[in-house]
């Protein structure tokens, strides 16, 4: 549009210059008429050099036609002829202009009282200075009624062609705007997991390789083709995977359970010396972490898989007490509050996967934070129904690069909370064979909770607070990265959120659940 109106502008100055001079060439045409016969009607007659005839008064003279004689020095006759033909004086001011002018018949551009003229001084052959003049008014409308003409008929034409350029314009656009929808879906598919159907294609109409457009069209399509094979194959991949997990975990259950069985049943019916039983106590609680691992994968897969809850009306109010009560006798050394409503908070659910996002918020924050941190459990209802469980501490906080990743699968971050505490504290000591029997075996088998990885705290002596007891110091010795997925993946299956924030002094992981959970 700027260059048209370059080129608009260029042309009018062109005709408005080209109009200037033939306007100006034929007033002084006309004007080189007028003064030769002003010179001539002005000429004295034979016998009377004194008698000479006003020059005004020649035939042919238009209407504003200007005529002066000029006689030694002063002007001796001059005026100019009305509109209604009858004479009309100069002004003083007029006289010294056409006595400034020199008489050698070069027409030049002055402003006297009756406006612009266009004036001539020539010489005559009998010695008077003869000055013609034509007003310059006519050329000055002339060239004004062209100043609007082409003003108009140019912004007329640029309105037109803006218009007609514009519909042409979204016209040939028309294919790229269909490109550029077709690449703003696919930008919001949620490509990075999950089995993805990437059905989006360019119309066949837009992706003709024969223009432009369908050349970009084409390519996008078959980049589109090559996406979705990428995507197919990684979900084969991926299903291969978990599939792989699923079997896995579930032969490697039943060679645990046996080894398990087989050490219990050596301790109560075997006697060993004290290096043998503490290599016994490391075969179980290896085991037993073992199991644990292979439990979170198995679950897992079953979450990956999609199988259906078992939804229950869940009571999170006791959950989040029933969870924190373990918690405190697993690690006595933080403190353990509970931040509760006066009514019961309570969802759809499946009541005991919602009791292990619980379980292992907490020994997360156990296992990754120093003794005497505060632990704060809290249920609330918020004002659009959901159900909000949060879990605080006032420990060291979460590393921020790591933030955004702390949900993913096997991600640890040991060096962001650890607890320094754990790292120097002694092994806790090792109970006797004869002071453990097959049930206290047990008992503190099931007293072990799960921690925020996905494995179990070691367990050491016999029951907590029992005679000869040590207290385990929380470490995050054997974590898998496991825990905080589990909890992520219980919290989406339940149409749920989870979330983190942390600095210095305080971390909060929130479960958000919403009213009516998802149908399954």
């Amino acid at each position: 549009m700027a260059l048209l109106v370059a080129i608009c502008g260029a042309v009018g100055l062109f005709s408005y210059a080209s109009m200037d001079l033939f306007l100006t060439r034929q007033l002084d045409d006309q004007l080189g008429q007028a003064s030769h016969r002003s010179s001539e009607f002005g000429r004295p007659a034979a016998g009377n050099p004194a008698g000479r005839p006003d020059p005004l008064e020649a035939r042919g003279q238009g209407a504003g036609t200007l005529n002066a004689r000029l006689l030694d020095g002063a002007v001796s006759r001059a005026g100019f002829l009305a509109g209604d033909g009858t004479r009309e004086s100069l002004s003083p001011d007029d006289n010294a202009v056409l006595l400034a002018l020199t008489p050698n018949g070069v027409p030049v551009d002055r402003t006297l009282s009756a406006g612009a003229y266009r004036l001539t001084a020539v010489r005559a052959p009998y010695g008077d200075v003869i000055v013609t003049g034509l007003p310059l008014a006519e050329k000055q409308s002339t060239l004004t009624s062209l100043v609007w003409t082409m003003v108009v008929v140019s912004a007329g034409g640029l309105v037109l062609i803006g218009l007609a350029g514009t519909a042409l314009i979204r016209r040939t656009m028309k294919p790229l705007e269909q490109l550029s929808e077709v690449a703003t879906k696919v930008s919001r598919l949620p490509l990075d997991a999950g089995e993805v159907a990437l059905g989006v294609r360019v119309p066949a109409s837009v992706a003709h390789p024969g223009t432009e457009v369908g050349s970009v069209g084409h390519a996008l399509n078959q980049m589109l083709d090559n996406v979705a094979n990428a995507l197919e194959a990684r979900q084969e991949s991926e299903t291969k995977v978990r599939q792989f997990v699923a079997d896995a975990s579930h032969e490697l259950r039943t060679p645990l359970t046996a080894i398990r069985g087989y050490t219990e049943l050596m301790r109560m019916t075997e006697h060993f010396t004290p290096d043998g039983e503490r290599s016994l106590s490391r075969v179980q609680s290896q085991s037993e972490r073992m199991t644990t691992l292979v439990e979170d994968l198995l679950l897992l897969a079953r979450l990956d898989e999609g199988q259906p809850l078992k939804m229950a009306d869940v009571d999170l109010t006791q959950l989040a007490i029933e969870t924190v009560s373990d918690e405190k006798v697993m690690a006595p050394d933080h403190v353990w509050k509970l931040e509760l409503p006066d009514e019961p908070v309570a969802v759809r659910g499946d009541a005991t996967q919602l009791q292990q996002v619980i379980a292992n918020l907490l020994s997360n924050a156990r296992k990754h934070t120093a003794p005497g941190t505060t632990v704060v459990t809290g249920v609330m209802r918020s004002a659009d129904g959901s159900a909000v469980i949060t879990v605080t501490d006032n420990g060291g906080g979460i590393a921020p690069e790591f933030v955004g990743r702390v949900f993913a699968r096997f991600a640890r971050a040991d060096a962001a909370r650890t607890n320094p505490a754990a790292n120097a504290a002694p092994r806790p000591a090792v109970a006797t064979a004869g002071a453990r029997s097959g049930s206290a075996a047990r008992a503190v088998s099931a007293a072990v909770s799960r921690d925020g990885s996905g494995s179990r705290g070691s367990a050491a002596g016999g029951v907590p607070g029992g005679p000869g007891a040590a207290t385990a110091t929380p470490t995050s010795e054997g974590t898998s990265g496991l825990g905080l997925s589990i909890v992520q993946s219980i919290v989406e299956a339940h149409g749920g959120t989870v979330e983190v924030t942390s600095r210095p002094g305080r971390t909060e992981f929130a479960v958000r659940l919403p009213a009516v959970p998802p149908a399954v």
